[in-house]
């Protein structure tokens, strides 16, 4: 396992965050501990087991993204490729993860059958860029719903709710939350909004504050014992986790909230509306669950739908 971990952090190292987790630009790379999958032994992917079957009387009336979309006979979604069970490719580029399988769901309700998905790794940077633009017709992945974004794009959900947490090792019982900090080690991006929190907030002292490029650099010290506590989005946090159940876990106590939607073209409200209604029929149906438990919810970190925010 040693060897595997060195290995991964070393392929992944090139892989540096430009800012923030939290739905700021940046992306973490696959952790290389334990087990440096996205989703499986080895560096296969795996599902959760939802079959996403198309939809054969898909209709968005008044949507050009739709028509846009069923002219084609295939969507463009914009996607995260190196997220541990959120946003994943692995060596064979099999995609897998709770964001990938939330797109496949949607594109399943607009009536593409997901064999028919072209997905596009788009920078966190340009996201709003290539909505806006039309490069992709929708965006899944860590994105986080904000007044600010909302003057570009428009969002669905959210279909998740985030947090910054802490990821520590399996047998800590001294970090309990954020106030119980002192005094421990404390990793994450460089130049982050995590760690720029825990720096503003004195949460630990500055000697303690540890900076990497990638946040497989900050997992691979946690493996080893030379920092007490990763930080950033809970949800990714729970994508390492659950790479590593035997030997990682998230506290489970989030001190921000970052809520997660997908990004749509501003002015198509036909098509925010539809979306919004398939992801309330996901949540009361089970869908969501069935995708959570067999992605993220391998970390063994419970979640529950959160409340959807139309407008």
């Amino acid at each position: 396992m040693r060897y595997k971990r060195v290995a991964a952090v070393a392929m992944m190292a090139s892989l540096a965050l430009s800012a923030a987790a939290c739905g700021k630009e940046g992306n973490p790379a696959p952790s290389g501990g334990g087990n440096a999958s996205g989703g499986a032994q080895g560096d296969n992917c795996s599902s959760s087991g939802v079959t996403f079957t198309p939809k054969t009387d898909a209709n968005v009336a008044g949507s050009p993204a739709f028509e846009k979309i069923k002219s084609a006979g295939k969507v463009v979604i914009g996607v995260k490729f190196d997220q541990p069970n959120l946003g994943y490719k692995d060596a064979q580029g099999k995609r897998c993860g709770f964001d990938i399988e939330i797109a496949q769901y949607v594109a399943s309700t607009l009536g593409v059958d997901p064999a028919k998905i072209e997905y596009k790794e788009i920078a966190s940077a340009n996201r709003e860029t290539a909505i806006k633009g039309g490069e992709i017709d929708y965006y899944v992945g860590t994105y986080s719903i904000t007044d600010k974004r909302k003057n570009d794009v428009s969002f669905a959900g959210p279909y998740f709710v985030a947090g910054q947490d802490l990821l520590v090792r399996k047998d800590e019982s001294s970090i309990t939350g954020k106030d119980t900090l002192k005094g421990k080690k404390v990793c994450s991006a460089t130049g982050s909004t995590p760690i720029q929190k825990i720096r503003d907030e004195g949460l630990t002292e500055g000697e303690n504050i540890v900076e990497f490029k990638t946040y497989s650099e900050c997992v691979s010290q946690l493996l080893d014992k030379k920092v007490d506590a990763v930080t950033t989005d809970d949800a990714i946090l729970k994508g390492y986790a659950a790479q590593n159940p035997d030997e990682l876990k998230v506290v489970g106590q989030p001190f921000s909230t970052e809520k997660y939607g997908i990004g749509l073209p501003k002015d198509d409200k036909a098509l925010r509306d539809y979306v919004n209604d398939q992801i309330e029929a996901a949540f009361t149906d089970g869908t969501w669950k069935k995708i959570y438990d067999g992605t993220l919810g391998k970390s063994g970190s419970p979640a529950t739908p959160p409340q959807l925010e139309r407008y």
